[in-house]
C-alpha cells in the first residue's frame, strides 16, 4: 500500500477517487477509423490497450470530508496506484461505427493521523469501474479525411472505503460511492498525410448524472501494418458532478499511449 503523508489523507482521497471517476472515453482517439481511401466492405473491428499519464485539478468530496482543492501531477498518481486496466475497442461498416470503453482502476493510501489521539493510521482504498458504449455516422469523408458524428452513454461507478487502525477508532471503517449516467455528442476525425501517418482527435460534451462533462483529445498515429498501428497525443477531461456530499469538479490532462490492432 502506497504512503501519503507528505501530501495528507485529504488530498490521497481526492487523488484516488478521482482520476477514476475521468479516466473514461478515449475509444475515437486510439481506435481511429480505417483510412479513408480503404474500400473494405462488411465490419471491420479494433481493440486497443491504452496508457494515460495524467494529472488532475479541481475540488471534490467525499466520505462526510469538507471539499478538498487538489493540484496534482501524474507522479503524485502513480504513487497510490495499484492497478489500472484500460482498454477500448470499435466495429464498423461503412459509415456505421459502434465504439465502447472499458476501465477498471483500484488505488490505495495510507498515513499516520496528528499525535495519533484517535487513530494511529487511516488508511484509504478506492475501486471503479467505468463503461463507455456509443455509435457514430461519418458525415463527411474523402481520400484523406473523414469526420464523424457521435454520441453515447458513460456509467461511472466508484467505490471508496476509509478504515482505521489503532486509538479510539482503531476497527472503525468508513465506505461512500456514486454512480452516474451521462450522455454525450460530439465529433471524432482523422486526417492522413501519408498512407502511414495520420492526425486523429475528436470532441465530446454532455450531461446527465453530472452537471458537465467534456472531453478532448489529439493524436498523431503510425500505422505499422494494416493491422496494427500506435498513436500518442494528448487528452483533457473536465466533469463536473456533486450528490448529497459526494463531489467531483475536476479537470485531468495529460500525454496518452496506445496500440490498436484492426480485423
Amino acid at each position: 500500500m502506497r504512503h501519503c503523508a507528505r501530501i495528507g489523507l485529504a488530498t490521497c482521497l481526492a487523488l484516488s477517487s478521482t482520476v477514476i471517476a475521468n479516466a473514461a472515453d478515449i475509444t475515437p482517439l486510439l481506435a481511429p477509423t480505417a483510412e479513408p481511401q480503404q474500400t473494405q466492405s462488411g465490419w471491420q473491428f479494433s481493440v486497443a490497450p491504452y496508457f494515460w499519464m495524467a494529472g488532475l485539478t479541481g475540488d471534490t468530496s467525499q466520505l462526510g470530508l469538507p471539499n478538498v482543492h487538489i493540484d496534482s501531477s501524474f507522479g503524485d498518481i502513480w504513487n497510490n496506484l495499484d492497478f489500472a486496466l484500460m482498454v477500448t475497442g470499435e466495429a464498423r461498416n461503412g459509415p456505421y461505427s459502434i465504439f465502447g470503453d472499458t476501465i477498471y482502476i483500484k488505488l490505495s493510501a495510507s498515513g499516520s493521523t496528528p499525535d495519533g489521539v484517535l487513530a494511529d493510521s487511516v488508511s484509504l482504498d478506492t475501486q471503479s469501474f467505468s463503461a463507455t458504449l456509443g455509435a457514430g455516422y461519418a458525415i463527411y469523408e474523402d481520400q484523406n479525411s473523414h469526420l464523424d458524428v457521435v454520441g453515447g452513454l458513460k456509467v461511472w461507478s466508484v467505490d471508496t472505503t476509509l478504515s482505521f487502525s489503532g486509538g479510539s477508532l482503531g476497527g472503525v471503517s468508513r465506505d461512500d460511492s456514486a454512480t452516474w449516467v451521462d450522455a454525450v455528442a460530439g465529433l471524432r476525425g482523422a486526417y492522413y498525410f501519408t498512407p502511414e501517418f495520420y492526425l486523429t482527435g475528436w470532441g465530446l460534451i454532455g450531461g446527465g448524472g453530472a452537471d458537465l462533462d467534456w472531453d478532448a483529445a489529439l493524436g498523431l498515429g503510425y500505422k505499422f501494418t494494416d493491422t496494427i498501428s500506435a498513436v500518442a497525443g494528448y487528452r483533457a477531461l473536465g466533469v463536473d458532478y456533486s450528490n448529497d456530499g459526494f463531489k467531483y469538479d475536476v479537470v485531468q490532462h495529460g500525454p496518452i499511449i496506445g496500440v490498436s490492432v484492426r480485423f
